[in-house]
């Protein structure tokens, strides 16, 4: 048996931006996905098991005049499956040949609904057992900035920047706040769709030069920050800085306007994890309004 392990992700800083060349921060997270195969005497069998180690999807791909084909294929994770399958082999022709039969398992340790990277993690475990690009993979399935596959394959906090060329050029940095004790992570109780978010930054077509100058700025200085009180200010520019280029309010602003402390989002806007950062424990304050998972930064990120 052949098992393959990837890291979930968080994106600091740059979110949409990290698309046309901005500088991005990106966090490694302690949760993950992984991947076991081992060989099967008749056709490909896929299962996936959640947090609670409970069966969330299963399928059974055949063989037919070279090809897997799903009889399950109007099913959206079948297809998704079998356009990962066609991508693998394009990119690897000597793999996933004709009559090539497995047993295939995924394991991840969160939710597949806070948007951790059931996805990326995923792309990341099948390319190394394919031996292949998973930038690579990646464009040729789910698409995006790749910030998501550097994350997978590293367990420390990374800057993550594409060049005009669109190659991405990924850097392990120190980043260890002495003031993590006072950062949060909460889930917002909803999945957001990044692809949908993306194509809204697109439409409204609102970065320049300027924008992200400002935002790689933003992203060293809070790298490099010491203190707790920049370390907010820094984001709540950041925010106001995203808010203006996708034409919407600051998740604090329509959501916690009477919170006390900084917050942030992180990815695309509306959905998954923010940060929050404050001088005291903000479980309380979240709970009576219906929020129920505020994890420490340290219990998050490697």
């Amino acid at each position: 048996m052949k098992t393959f392990r990837s890291n979930g992700k968080l994106l600091l800083t740059a979110e949409y931006a990290v698309l046309d060349g901005a500088l991005a921060l990106a966090l490694p997270s302690r949760y993950g996905q992984s991947l076991s195969i081992s060989e099967a005497k008749k056709d490909l069998h896929w299962t996936s098991f959640d947090e609670n180690n409970n069966i969330w999807f299963q399928d059974k791909f055949e063989w037919m005049n070279g090809q897997l084909i799903s009889k399950a294929h109007e099913n959206p994770i079948s297809k998704r499956l079998l356009q990962i399958f066609g991508a693998v082999q394009q990119l690897n022709p000597g793999f996933l040949k004709d009559g090539d039969c497995y047993n295939i398992e995924t394991y991840q340790d969160f939710n597949r609904l806070w948007g951790l990277g059931t996805s990326s993690t995923l792309i990341n475990n099948v390319a190394q057992w394919a031996k292949i690009d998973a930038y690579e993979l990646l464009d040729l399935t789910f698409g995006g900035s790749g910030y998501d596959i550097a994350c997978a394959q590293h367990n420390q906090p990374i800057t993550y920047q594409l060049t005009d060329d669109k190659k991405p050029t990924v850097e392990v940095v120190e980043f260890n706040p002495s003031f993590q004790t006072n950062l949060y992570f909460l889930y917002l109780e909803q999945k957001q769709d990044s692809r949908s978010g993306i194509k809204a930054y697109r439409a409204l077509g609102k970065v320049d030069n300027t924008s992200l100058t400002e935002i790689s700025e933003i992203t060293h200085s809070i790298i490099n920050t010491s203190q707790h009180d920049e370390f907010n200010s820094l984001i709540d520019a950041h925010e106001n800085i995203i808010a203006r280029l996708i034409s919407d309010e600051p998740i604090k602003t329509r959501l916690f306007n009477d919170f006390n402390g900084s917050i942030k989002s992180l990815g695309a806007w509306g959905g998954d994890f923010i940060l929050v950062s404050t001088k005291t424990d903000p479980t309380n304050y979240f709970s009576a309004k219906g929020y129920k998972t505020v994890i420490p930064y340290r219990d998050m990120v490697l």
